[in-house]
């Protein structure tokens, strides 16, 4: 029976291996004199990313929660599902502003600007260090499971591995889609056989073991209430998010596909892939009569001996190896990426200097050097790894979603129509991440105060180079100055009228003397172009929209008193429960006749020209008073 079910599926993986393999275009196509990734290639560079949270992620759960990480394992998919659609949601969102890959680092400074960018690098940094980490230690101890290795050996592979792959890359040696692939068809190959072997080879009391943890989740929320059940829950879910790290991979890595609808799809195959493989196998593996306690750091490759023999244990225990190294890999090449894109935002020229390989030597040698440092200080543990690991993973997901949330507040749907998910859907995500997060930070210190100490870091030293060197004061160095649109309403005689425009509509009205128009502008999206002479473009204050605009008018006031001065604002067309801003900001609009009772107020709406083709529907010609 067993060589029956093994047989035929090894047959039919070689028929689509070969299948694959055949397929042109596989991997990547050119197009418009640009190379692109398919979505099967950045999909596939995550998947073997996320398929090494299989060989240490089962134990720590269990270790954490017991036999409930069974249940919980398999909630985390669905949750983490739930979260893709958010993360191809921004992609879309940095797409439509010509923002190329950055995943968390891009998204948040488009919405909150330099400081909230600061705290997403760090974030990712102290992802990307503990990826390294815990991948080198667990790889040295599945690859040497079956070897009598001293604690000093190990500790020798595992710098050893470090400063390897750091040497590989400081040489400009990296690995490719085709080599992933090679890989990951001998991998699928392995981990197919696994799970066939572990489903033929059950253990008798493992689907009792399996209902168990159904049934102690649900009767724990069932009467413990409803305090006891977000506990649980919160805890559970931040046990076990450890086994889908990865799953940002994809939206860091956009700029590599030719629009968002190719991180879609890469999502949708690591949900039917990794989503499914790694909840099965942690399943069969924690339920298998196997005393965890004693096999944290090989669960996977024991368990393999037991539902085949020693020889295929070896066999899996060394693809752990690989794969994990991979991992290793990718957390050099991805951080060197991040710190490029940083650097040369803020001039940080010395760090991404380059050989004659065109390799970000320092990078490299600094990301050695942090690897290895904390491999020291936690002596190699893979427990102590894992509870470091899950906080800069869990910080970065929330600010993810709460920069969505905020940007959803401002713009609802009107630049994402083709694709948006549920506010309240969204809401309730965030409070489980944020519930996550602070379980983590109070329970795990030592993730805490590195993920701290990171960010204390990063933003002493880019506060005063963001400061300094930033794009954002380059915007506001071509801005105009209010006191120029004074003097020129002074020089004019008769009525004065302000108009407010958002960026983006070009007509202006009407351009006689005593008229001028007003935009607002956000540093972060680049100075609007200037389409008329009595145009006047103003960088949007800290304070917001309405505060630069009651500073506006606080100086036209004083300096245009006595003058007849009308202020116009749009008629907002926006709706006001996809845009909750609008709401509001039209409630403070209402507040400013009382506040400037010497001007002239008025919303206004202007019909749109009827003659040119290309004229814009009206709704989305609203005007300054719908921003």
């Amino acid at each position: 029976m067993t060589f029956l079910v093994l047989f035929w599926l090894n047959l039919g993986l070689l028929c689509v291996f070969v299948a694959l393999t055949m397929r042109p275009g596989l991997l990547g196509f050119a197009k418009g004199g640009k190379w692109y990734l398919t979505w099967f290639a950045v999909g596939l560079i995550t998947l073997m990313d996320e398929l090494t949270s299989i060989f240490y992620a089962p134990a720590e759960a269990h270790r954490f929660i017991g036999t409930q990480a069974i249940f919980f394992i398999v909630a985390t998919s669905l949750l983490i599902r739930v979260l893709s659609t958010r993360f191809v949601e921004i992609a879309q969102i940095l797409e439509n502003h010509n923002i190329r890959g950055g995943g968390v680092y891009s998204f948040s400074y488009f919405v909150l600007g330099p400081v909230a960018s600061f705290v997403a690098v760090a974030s990712i940094m102290v992802d990307y260090i503990l990826t390294a980490c815990i991948s080198t230690v667990s790889a040295v101890i599945n690859g040497t499971a079956f070897l009598p290795l001293g604690h000093m050996a190990e500790y020798g592979l595992i710098l050893g591995v470090i400063w390897g792959i750091a040497g590989l890359n400081i040489l400009g040696i990296r690995e490719n889609a085709r080599v992933t692939f090679g890989i990951l068809l001998v991998a699928s190959l392995v981990l197919m056989n696994l799970i066939a072997l572990g489903l033929l080879h059950i253990s008798p009391e493992s689907p009792g073991v399996m209902l168990e943890s159904v049934r102690s989740v649900t009767q724990s929320v069932a009467h413990g209430g409803l305090p006891h059940g977000v506990a649980l829950v919160t805890v559970g879910i931040a046990s076990c998010i450890l086994a889908y790290s990865g799953i940002e991979s994809v939206i860091q890595t956009a700029g590599l596909v030719e629009n968002w609808r190719d991180i879609a799809r890469a999502y949708w195959f690591l949900a039917l892939t990794v989503g499914i493989v790694t909840p099965l196998i942690s399943a069969l593996a924690l339920s298998a009569p196997i005393d965890i306690r004693e096999h944290e750091g090989d669960l996977i490759t024991y368990w393999a001996t037991l539902v085949g023999n020693v020889p295929f244990g070896v066999v899996v225990g060394l693809l752990g190896s690989i794969i994990l190294i991979m991992a290793v890999n990718t957390a050099y090449v991805a951080s060197s990426e991040l710190l490029e894109r940083v650097a040369h935002r803020y001039r940080f020229n010395w760090l991404i200097v380059t050989n004659r390989r065109a390799s970000l030597y320092r990078v490299h040698i600094l990301n050695g050097l942090l690897y290895t440092g904390i491999i020291l200080i936690t002596k190699g543990s893979q427990a102590l790894l894992a509870e470091m690991y899950a906080i800069g993973l869990l910080a970065s997901f929330c600010i993810n979603i709460g920069c969505l949330l905020i940007y959803r507040y401002f713009q609802g749907t009107k630049e994402i129509r083709a694709y948006h998910t549920s506010r309240t859907a969204t809401l309730l995500l965030e409070f489980i991440l944020v519930a996550c997060f602070i379980y983590l930070a109070l329970h795990k210190p030592y993730g805490t105060g590195l993920w701290a100490a990171v960010v204390t870091v990063l933003l002493a030293a880019g506060i005063p180079l963001s400061r300094r060197y930033g794009p954002e004061r380059q915007e506001v160095r071509r801005s105009d100055y209010p006191l120029e649109m004074v003097l020129a309403l002074g020089d004019v005689d008769g009525p004065l009228h302000v108009y407010f425009r958002r960026p983006g509509e070009v007509a202006m009205g009407d351009q006689r003397s005593g008229n001028a128009f007003v935009t607002f502008f956000n540093v972060r999206e680049g100075i609007p172009d200037k389409v008329a002479p009595n145009h006047y473009r103003f960088p949007i204050q800290p304070g917001g929209v309405y505060r630069s605009i009651v500073a506006l008018l606080a100086l036209l006031e004083e300096e245009l008193d006595g003058r007849d001065l009308t202020i116009h604002f749009g008629w907002p067309t926006s709706s006001w429960l996809d845009r909750m801003a609008v709401g509001v900001f039209v409630a403070n609009l209402m507040r400013l006749p009382k506040v400037f009772p010497k001007l002239r107020f008025s919303i206004d709406y202007l019909p749109p020209p009827s003659s040119g083709a290309a004229a814009a529907p009206a709704a989305e010609r609203a005007l300054g008073g719908s921003t």
